[in-house]
């Protein structure tokens, strides 16, 4: 993957070494105990804390997402020194190109709004709850940011063996990462996140929610192949292997390989991302088109 031609974005606040501040949102109502308890159910089924956080206030009547506002560490504003840094900050600036044109072209002239990324160490509040280390990237739709520990890099490696193991080959599974969660900002300046969360609150059972949750995942990771099929027409930034890494990630974080790892058995009911096949073939119906009218995953017949 090339970086040579990427702009790096400001839109980076760096919250690395400042501290992670209470428990906010759910994560607030939820205490340290009920926490750990989220945690501890969603190692053993492969379900997103964030998803059982958001199922927990639904029952409570706190809806799917929180956003009760809490106040945050501020962290410094703009474009990162360090190596790893930098690059998210690169591809971040990637994306707010990319899907400025994409909103202009293909959905009549709109403009597009960037999102934060928020970069931390451990943990950070958030008006989604607490953003831990645990629960991977997220995008929270209360202020418009994602939330990323870098670390998470790392485990695509180590803990999820997601890409190959050698830096260069790796980048373009970190960038689809940093895309899929931009593909969520993209999904709620659309009006898709809310209409979805909606019918996800209004669901008659835990797996059609489920199954919902399932459809907003593979279409960001649709969008993510959208967003390197254009950056790739412009600027030519994939090297050999790239694709190949990118689709190694989306089946190493696909519900049935997590919880085959997780559990040794796979409950197709609780998949909240989708499965590694369907993850991949989004991903490469993104890719292929470059054109966000094909990302409809909620579509009868869709799979």
């Amino acid at each position: 993957m090339r970086l040579d031609d990427f702009r790096a974005s400001g839109n980076v606040e760096d919250r690395r070494g400042g501290g992670g501040g209470g428990f906010g949102g759910g994560g607030g109502r939820l205490g340290i105990i009920g926490i750990l308890i989220v945690l501890a159910i969603s190692y053993f089924t492969g379900i997103s804390p964030t998803t059982l956080m958001g199922l927990y206030d639904t029952v409570s009547g706190g809806g799917g997402y929180v956003t009760q506002q809490q106040a945050a560490p501020r962290g410094q504003v703009g474009a990162p020194d360090d190596t790893t840094g930098r690059f998210v900050a690169l591809v971040l600036g990637s994306t707010e190109d990319t899907w400025s044109e994409l909103f202009r072209q293909q959905l009549n002239g709109k403009t597009y709004t960037p999102p934060t990324l928020v970069l931390f160490s451990g943990r950070t509040p958030s008006p989604c709850g607490m953003a831990d280390a645990a629960m991977g990237p997220f995008y929270c739709p209360g202020d418009r940011k994602v939330y990323l520990d870098t670390r998470f890099f790392e485990e695509m490696r180590s803990r999820f063996r997601a890409c190959p193991t050698t830096e260069g080959a790796c980048a373009f599974s970190q960038a689809y990462v940093i895309a899929h969660e931009v593909g969520h900002h993209v999904q709620n300046l659309l009006g898709i996140l809310p209409k979805v969360d909606e019918m996800r609150r209004a669901a008659r059972s835990e797996a059609q929610s489920n199954a919902l949750s399932v459809r907003l995942e593979l279409q960001a990771d649709c969008l993510a192949g959208v967003w390197a099929s254009h950056t790739e027409q412009k600027l030519r930034f994939l090297q050999q292997g790239d694709v190949e890494a990118a689709l190694q990630t989306a089946s190493a974080i696909g519900d049935d390989m997590l919880q085959r790892k997780s559990q040794g058995y796979v409950v197709p009911d609780s998949f909240t991302h989708g499965s590694s096949a369907q993850r991949q073939q989004w991903f490469m119906t993104g890719l292929k088109s470059g054109q966000i009218s094909t990302c409809n995953t909620f579509a009868q017949g869709a799979r």
